[in-house]
């Protein structure tokens, strides 16, 4: 019936049946690889633009380093820079290891950020540290950025006796720390994004901080796909709140490439059909990053309003640790993105241009990160794992019972259990101790 009323509808408008058939037949590409226009301008948008041509993308830094003609380059001296740096670096530092530890079966799960350090630190830095932020997984930065230790990040994902974000019952790399006003990181997909309306609504209706805070929000262009993206969104273009949501564009919903996920421009286009000022940066310039968040902070703070900001980027690493990306993506593909449009190289070439670094410092910089995350990795190995103080929980102990029992039935005669046992202290034999 509704091929009948399609046909019906193009016999009688030629202009429909040639609109229709272009929109089929037009080529999709990858996001961020687009064909959007480079501008050096910063410029927020709230109409739907009735000319056929993409959304801009906000840029300072080209791919070495170098400010672009007309840049405005934000105020940034030695230190900025250099705190900035060394944060960016601190993240694949992290990542290096925890990845590996999973791997090796210490932790249960693990996701890096890959690629995207310059969209997670500029975006941190921009932000005022009382301002309330409600992460998807990728946003740890956010955190060291606000003095939320290496320490703190080993127990959190060990889930041994100093974990404060959820004392060892929630998966690795789901943060959550009220010192330092970031809301705890759970699984399901956007759901935070409705969540940070009503925390910002809540934040306009507190006299002590509706003038001084904001609510930040992250999550990908696949949660974008989700249900909440759209009730966040009315939500708080309505009441209205001052949230600030923050897109990090990376190109890939775990498998799923941005040309299967919308048809649209990006996730920039949706913000003018809500009424919200919106902005597409460069994910991988960390200085655009941080102009375009520090003003949309001041458009949300000012207007009480939530602002968009969509930062393209390109996820280098895989989803997670239970995702292998050469799966349907090639592997020549992600190592000529790490080598053309790296946002920590591009950084270091500013840097290195005003003078503030150097391959000396360079070395020693690495050499200091490996050696603190190397510390807090193996101190928190070292904790005790479990969370529960006081008597033993019945289910608890009737679940090691019944442990006990299959081990001593079958752990020395079936290979796998063997093999495993293997990996324990003493081989398990203080567990049968226990129960005897």
């Amino acid at each position: 019936m509704i091929r009948r009323e399609l046909s019906a509808l193009s016999r009688s408008s030629p202009a429909f049946s040639r609109a229709f058939s272009q929109c089929l037949a037009r080529r999709r590409e990858v996001l961020p690889t687009t064909s959007s226009p480079i501008v050096s301008k910063l410029d927020f948008f709230n109409s739907v633009s009735t000319k056929e041509k993409q959304i801009p993308t906000f840029r300072l830094l080209d791919g070495v380093g170098k400010p672009l003609e007309g840049a405005d380059l934000p105020q940034i001296d030695e230190a900025l820079a250099r705190r900035l740096y060394e944060n960016m670096q601190l993240l694949p530092t992290l990542d290096n290891v925890l990845y590996n530890v999973q791997r090796q079966g210490k932790i249960s799960f693990y996701m890096t950020a890959y690629g995207e350090e310059a969209t997670i630190i500029g975006s941190a830095a921009a932000l005022e540290m009382d301002d309330e932020v409600l992460g998807q997984y990728r946003e740890m930065g956010v955190l060291l950025w606000r003095g939320f230790s290496i320490d703190k990040v080993m127990a959190q994902c060990f889930g041994n006796e100093e974990d404060t974000s959820g004392k060892g019952r929630q998966m690795p790399v789901h943060f959550g720390s009220p010192e330092h006003h970031f809301h705890t990181i759970s699984s399901p997909l956007a759901t935070q994004i409705p969540q940070a309306a009503g925390v910002a609504y809540a934040l306009r209706r507190t006299p002590s901080r509706r003038s001084r805070s904001i609510a930040a929000c992250y999550f990908g262009e696949g949660a974008a796909s989700e249900g909440d993206f759209h009730a966040g969104f009315m939500l708080a273009s309505t009441i209205p709140s001052p949230v600030l949501y923050i897109a990090r564009n990376n190109g890939f919903a775990i498998s799923t490439p941005a040309t299967e996920q919308y048809n649209g421009d990006g996730i920039a286009s949706r913000g003018p059909g809500y009424g919200i000022d919106t902005v597409r940066v460069d994910g991988n310039d960390i200085l655009a990053v941080m102009t375009a968040v520090k003003e949309a902070r001041r458009r949300c703070l000012e207007q009480g309003r939530a602002v968009l900001v969509e930062a393209m980027s390109y996820r280098v690493g895989h989803h997670s640790t239970s995702d292998d990306s050469f799966a349907y993506r090639a592997r020549a593909e992600v190592e000529d993105r790490k080598r053309i449009d790296n946002p920590i190289s591009r950084f270091r070439l500013f840097m290195e241009s005003r003078g503030w670094w150097n391959a000396d410092a360079e070395t020693e910089l690495k050499a200091r990160l490996k050696a603190d995350v190397m510390k807090a990795f193996k101190r928190a190995e070292s904790l005790k794992r479990y969370v529960y103080g006081g008597e033993q929980p019945w289910n608890i102990r009737e679940q090691r019972e019944e442990l006990t029992g299959l081990l001593k039935k079958y752990g020395q005669v079936w290979e796998p259990w063997r093999i495993e046992l293997g990996k324990f202290k003493n081989k398990g034999e203080d567990l049968f101790k226990n129960e005897s």
